[in-house]
């Protein structure tokens, strides 16, 4: 095939872009471990049950796969200084995309904490969050031993004409799936339709990250929900 001419090289627009956001506050770490710490241990102590009655039927695991989950922690006190900076981080972000956020209110709605077993096996597979516009990350305790964040392609339609990639371990106009190396204190923001999961970790190091979710809620349904709560 004849070369391209200068004059033929065509210009290059980019569209539908699913960017992925993130800042380091390594600052922030101590103190939200330390917050942590109990929501974990009870999380733990509430998964013995089952854990146990598995290992006893099946042999013993110790914990593997669990993934120890605490409960909601939206508006505790301890998590305040992430919980201001993602929201409005969020609404910042969805302005910057171009988003018009005049009528609507970010809302935090879910907030949790979460550490991988300590025997390995914990995993997240691939989910998206309904409902929901800005999901993300704050990483407590991670390394390169442990598990890290993959985010994939969501575009139904290209993933079902896929073609092979010249080489899968560049990011390329061709990649349908990214992984990121974490550590304590990195922070990743994305929008919540972008399919994500956690490949299996090992369990040479321990491994706890928050997890968050905001949706741009209408103020209109807000001011109602007000009123009827007087």
């Amino acid at each position: 095939m004849k070369e391209t001419e200068k004059s033929d090289v065509l210009t290059t627009e980019h569209y539908f872009a699913s960017p992925v956001y993130f800042t380091d506050k390594p600052e922030w770490v101590d103190d939200l471990n330390k917050a942590s710490d109990p929501f974990i241990a009870k999380a733990r102590e509430n998964n013995m049950d089952p854990i146990k009655k598995r290992n006893t039927t099946f042999g013993n695991k110790g914990e593997h796969p669990w993934v120890h989950h605490s409960q909601p922690l939206t508006g505790n006190p301890d998590f305040k200084v992430l919980q201001d900076y993602i929201g409005t981080t969020a609404w910042n972000l969805l302005d910057g995309q171009g988003f018009d956020l005049t009528n609507h209110e970010i809302f935090i709605t879910e907030f949790w904490v979460q550490e991988f077993s300590k025997d390995g096996g914990g995993h997240h597979t691939l989910h998206t969050h309904w409902n929901g516009h800005i999901s993300g990350f704050f990483f407590l305790k991670a390394s390169e031993k442990t598990s890290r964040p993959v985010f994939e392609d969501p575009r139904a339609g290209r993933m079902m004409n896929l073609l092979p990639e010249k080489d899968p371990t560049k990011i390329t106009m061709a990649s349908h799936i990214v992984n990121y190396q974490i550590k304590p204190g990195r922070l990743i923001f994305f929008n919540s339709y972008l399919p994500h999961l956690y490949g299996v970790d090992n369990g040479y190091e321990p491994f706890r990250f928050i997890h968050f979710n905001m949706q741009a809620f209408p103020k209109a349904i807000v001011g109602f929900h007000h009123e009827q709560k007087k």
